[in-house]
């Protein structure tokens, strides 16, 4: 006879068994993790260790779930079904630790996973049932239940575990202790619901035999015991690990990022032991030195030194040894590059130090070519003359020390100014782009006089040039120089297709007669360079004592200059000009005259040299122009005669962007016409036809006329006379000079009025001073003159009393 069993459920089972359930899980999760992270033999260890320790957790929860279900009689159980549950409950657990430490996993893969969970976990429970020596039979539904309810407890758990497997944030541990709680419920809601589905019977008739069987009670807390034993195990074992595997992670992350950090590194890095054996080479250093790695590591540092440039392998060698006796060193060296091709390469010694014992070194190479071509390119720039190339003047100065300190003893040295001559002119008729080519040339041909001479070029700026030459006592090798410099100069340069001449004028001073600092000898070698400019330029002189005299006569008169035209120390005289055959004035040309307070009556030839160097002379020039206007236009409105004044032009005058206003707003403001002034010009004023012939034809619009003086001692183009609108030559006194005695001279006057005459101009020499002179002249068909022997420059009362007054009183008459 058959009989129902009602049983009822110890309450503190059922929480242990949901308990056990919670700590599976975590430790599910944890294990999970482990896995991930693990390769090779401890992945498969990790995981059979895994498997084993999850499954007993989870088979201990559903058989304490149902020992905790009391009947009313003495349950047994068979040991072979218990064993085969516990098998069910491994394999379910290494299914889930398989799946959820793939590197992904899609929907179809986390369903087909939770299927083979469910069975798994089905079959743990119910294989567990089956070992309850008792029968049992089972509500359809209700399994169906606990099936579905395992499938969703699979699918949940293998989401959760593949979603924290890795989580290594703050919080982890709160979202695995969670996600614990959840699947632990999931699990026991499971178990319980096929417990639910059970149903137990007694057969009077007997109970079968089993070879072994266990007591209900023992066996609960057997389990209990064991199960807890375990899991402590494996929760120690994993948080153990876990410190290792922090400490591993720390480890291979440092690792990780030396590694890239050496792999990567833009500069190179040679490793080598205390033995000098190469270890390790970065790809950097394969890629600086152009060797191969395979070819030098373990093998001696030695071998890398063969690459070393011979001319400073040795000195390398002595700071590479150097080094060690430091902590950290550095030097610089070169190699050659397989290419054939020279690096340079700045080099550092570090010491790998482990646990307060050095146990090698890196040498750390950078290439420093590019760096280092750009420094000497910044030095170049800095110490050398960006036009010509030459020393400036900053290592000029350093040049300048290097020798004084060289030669303190027992040496000599002289200090060369060269100025050239007429460079001015050059740059205001052709512009700065002409200047600057007419500059290299002027370089070039002073560098290449000094070739053979223990001689340093510098450029100081502008067309000032400074050469250190190494002589004697007596400075002859450098007044050799200065004759070969003179003498290489005097060549033209051909710029815009006409040629130019020019001349230096140099000065010098001797180390240490004339001085014993820089100072001292730059400024006496530049008095000594003016001086030779006061005595008509084109020439070489040593200082003496007496030039700082005349300097600062000079450095008086330029003070003095500044302040003569307020306080109306200048006056204009006049020089009349005649017609020969008449004896009758034509003209007269302004001359100005310094009256000074304290030193008298000075020529031009004194004091005009300053301005023009002081840049006074616009000042002066206008002055004198505005004076010689109203000057005229009064003797026009006292009777005459009308002839015109002549003014000479400064180049700085001529070349003044508003020159044309500038005279046109003197004659409104002095009512003097237009056709009454004539203007002196130079033929170095012309050499940038382009620019000379816009003004020379604006000026000759006003009605102006304009006269070109000093006639053939320049060098410009006789097309000019063609091209320009003169109306004058005037011959130079030069040519007047020595007519009467030098056949040459005679023949070029002789040209020069014929050219004038057969080009429909006038003609007019000045210096006439004797008989003979004026002779020669008038047979020549020249009838302007201009000189002493008429008459010397006068004051303006002197003009008037000793010319325009009997000339009036002769028309009166």
């Amino acid at each position: 006879m058959e009989h129902h069993l009602h049983g009822t459920y110890d309450q503190f089972l059922v929480i242990l068994s949901y308990l056990i359930a919670v700590m599976a899980s975590y430790s599910a999760l944890d294990l999970a993790g482990r896995i991930s992270t693990s390769k090779g033999k401890h992945r498969m260890l990790w995981l059979i260790f895994g498997a084993l320790s999850m499954g007993l957790g989870i088979w201990s929860m559903h058989f304490v779930g149902m020992l905790a279900l009391t009947l009313p009689i003495k349950v047994f159980y068979d040991s072979k079904w218990v064993v085969i549950s516990v098998f069910f409950a491994v394999v379910v657990s290494g299914i889930a630790l398989l799946t959820v430490t793939r590197n992904k996993l899609d929907k179809k893969q986390l369903l087909v996973a939770g299927i083979l969970m469910a069975i798994g976990i089905c079959g743990m429970h119910y294989t567990g049932m089956a070992a309850m020596i008792i029968q049992i039979t089972y509500d359809p539904l209700l399994v169906l239940l606990s099936g579905i309810i395992a499938l969703t407890a699979s699918v949940a758990a293998l989401w959760l575990l593949f979603y924290f497997r890795k989580d290594k944030t703050r919080l982890a541990y709160l979202y695995k202790l969670g996600s614990s709680l959840i699947m632990g419920a999931a699990i026991a809601g499971m178990h319980y619901t096929g417990m639910v589905a059970a149903q137990f019977h007694v057969i009077e008739a007997g109970q079968s035999d089993v070879g072994f069987q266990i007591e209900t009670e023992s066996l609960a807390y057997i389990i209990v015991v064991a199960t807890f034993i375990l899991l402590g195990v494996t929760l120690f074992g994993v948080f153990i690990n876990k410190r290792f595997s922090q400490k591993d992670s720390v480890i291979e992350e440092n690792e990780s990022w030396y590694r890239s950090l050496y792999k990567n590194n833009e500069y190179g890095i040679i490793s080598i032991d205390t033995e000098g054996i190469i270890i390790n080479i970065n790809p950097a250093a394969v890629k600086i030195s152009g060797i191969q790695a395979g070819e030098y590591i373990n093998q001696p540092i030695s071998k890398i030194s063969l690459l070393i440039d011979e001319k400073v392998r040795q000195k390398t060698s002595e700071l590479y040894v150097q080094s060690f006796e430091q902590s950290i060193r550095s030097f610089e060296t070169s190699i050659v590059h397989p290419e054939g091709r020279r690096v340079e390469l700045s080099v550092m010694n570090v010491p790998v130090d482990i646990q307060g014992k050095v146990v090698g070194n890196h040498i750390i190479i950078k290439d420093i070519t590019e760096e280092n071509a750009v420094k000497e390119k910044i030095k170049q720039q800095a110490y050398h003359d960006e036009l010509t190339g030459l020393p400036n003047r900053r290592h000029f100065n350093e040049l300048l020390t290097q020798s004084i300190e060289r030669c303190e003893r027992d040496g000599f040295f002289a200090v060369m100014v060269i100025d050239i001559d007429r460079f001015k002119m050059i740059n205001d008729s052709l512009g700065h782009t002409y200047g600057d080519m007419f500059l290299q040339g002027v370089g070039n041909r002073i560098v290449k006089s000094a070739a053979g001479f223990d001689a340093v070029v510098s450029r100081m700026g502008g067309d000032e040039f400074t050469i250190i030459c190494r002589t004697g006592a007596d400075g002859l090798e450098s007044a050799r120089l200065a004759e070969r410099i003179i003498d290489e100069l005097k060549y033209p340069f051909h710029l815009k297709d006409n040629e130019f001449y020019i001349s230096a004028s140099i000065g010098t001073a001797l180390f240490p007669l004339h001085g014993k600092n820089a100072v001292e000898l730059l400024k006496k070698a530049d008095t000594a360079m003016y001086e030779v400019k006061k005595q008509g330029k084109n020439g070489h002189r040593f200082y003496s004592q007496e030039l700082d005299i005349q300097l600062m006569t000079n450095i008086e008169l330029e003070s003095d200059l500044r302040k003569a035209i307020e306080r109306n120390e200048l006056e204009v005289y006049y020089q009349p000009q005649f017609h020969a055959q008449s004896n009758r004035m034509i003209g007269v040309e302004a001359l100005v005259r310094w009256n000074h307070p304290k030193k008298g009556l000075l020529s031009p030839g004194l004091f005009i040299p300053i301005a023009e160097e002081t840049g006074l002379i616009f000042e002066l020039g206008t002055w004198v122009l505005r004076n010689a206007c109203q000057q005229m236009k009064q003797w026009h409105d006292e009777g005459g005669p009308l002839v015109p004044v002549s003014v000479n032009l400064s180049s700085q005058q001529f070349h003044q962007p508003n020159l044309v206003d500038y005279v046109k707003s003197i004659l409104e403001e002095t009512q003097l016409e237009p056709k009454y002034l004539e203007l002196e010009i130079t033929e170095s004023m012309m050499m940038d036809p382009n620019v000379s012939i816009s003004i020379l034809q604006d000026l000759n619009s006003l009605g102006i006329r304009i006269s070109l003086d000093d006639f053939g001692t320049g060098y410009s183009s006789l097309s000019y006379l063609k091209k320009f609108p003169i109306h004058k030559l005037k011959i130079d006194r030069s040519f007047i000079k020595d007519i009467s005695l030098n056949n040459s001279d005679k023949a070029i006057v002789a040209t020069i009025i014929s050219m004038a005459q057969h080009l429909n101009l006038d003609v007019i020499a000045e210096g006439i001073e004797t008989k003979d002179q004026l002779d020669i002249l008038t047979k020549s068909d020249c009838m302007e003159i201009q000189g002493y022997y008429f008459s010397k420059p006068l004051s303006a009362r002197d003009v008037e009393d000793s010319f325009f007054v009997p000339s009036r009183a002769t028309i009166n008459n």
